[in-house]
């Protein structure tokens, strides 16, 4: 399994030019590939904050998005819940990056993300 940050989410389904090779060759590949539930909420805060638009209602988007055959819906649980607060600061103080990466780490699970705060923090759990 891979776990997709959420723009990287947003550009398989919509932008798909925007992976890098390896990104594309990752979620490729990939078994199932993990979409954390706070990367749902991350895309409908954009939308209703008029940061992105997408091609149909927000609601809509995000079930299709999520219905797509291997994608596996992440639930926030309890345990990295607690591993994302207890990040090092050094992580970068983003909450949704936080339980994404601390959600990949329980799996286990590679990251795929274009973030170069995270990708510097754990280069061998991040692809991009």
């Amino acid at each position: 399994m891979i776990v997709l940050d959420t723009h990287v989410w947003l550009w398989w389904q919509s932008a798909p030019e925007k992976l890098s090779r390896p990104a594309a060759r990752a979620i490729e590949r990939a078994d199932r590939i993990g979409v954390c539930t706070i990367s749902a909420w991350e895309v409908a805060t954009l939308v209703e904050r008029r940061r992105i638009a997408l091609d149909r209602d927000v609601r809509v988007w995000i079930d299709h998005a999520l219905a797509q055959e291997r994608v596996e819906p992440l639930p926030l649980t309890t345990e990295a819940a607690v591993d994302a607060a207890l990040l090092p600061r050094g992580f970068g103080g983003d909450p949704a990056d936080r339980i994404i990466y601390a959600t990949a780490r329980r799996a286990p699970a590679s990251v795929v993300t274009r973030d170069e705060r995270m990708r510097r923090f754990d280069s061998e759990l991040t692809l991009w």
